[in-house]
């Protein structure tokens, strides 16, 4: 077992590019092809219990979370909004929350572009 600290100011040119984000399931609402970038901490994405650092580029998408999530941003803001109650929060470097599998979410990268770390329950 290893001990390591996440790392607040973490920048996407960082992280290791994963394609689009519609490629991983989210609907693009504004922004075109919205990239997608991270680097795993802990498992693989498939792993019942993954952590990772993940970013994007500037945009508007919806993502339904296939799993369930406690993150934090470390660079830039973004406003996620929960579709089942239409709460909006917007969410800068520090910034906590966690949400459950299954919620449909609307996000908004309001900076160039954001990296959160994350820790995913399947």
């Amino acid at each position: 077992m290893s001990l390591g600290a996440i790392q607040q100011g973490i920048k996407i040119s960082e992280l290791d590019a994963w394609g689009k984000l519609s490629d991983l399931g989210a609907q693009i609402l504004e922004g075109g092809d919205i990239a997608a970038f991270g680097k795993m901490t802990h498992g693989a994405p498939t792993d019942p219990i993954s952590a990772a650092y993940f970013g994007t580029t500037k945009g508007k998408f919806r993502l339904v979370y296939p799993f369930s999530e406690q993150a934090t941003v470390v660079d830039g803001q973004i406003r996620i909004t929960d579709e089942s109650t239409g709460e909006t929060r917007t969410f800068t470097a520090g910034d906590s929350w966690f949400v459950t599998k299954g919620t449909s979410t609307v996000w908004e990268v309001l900076s160039e572009g954001f990296v959160k770390h994350y820790l995913a329950f399947a």
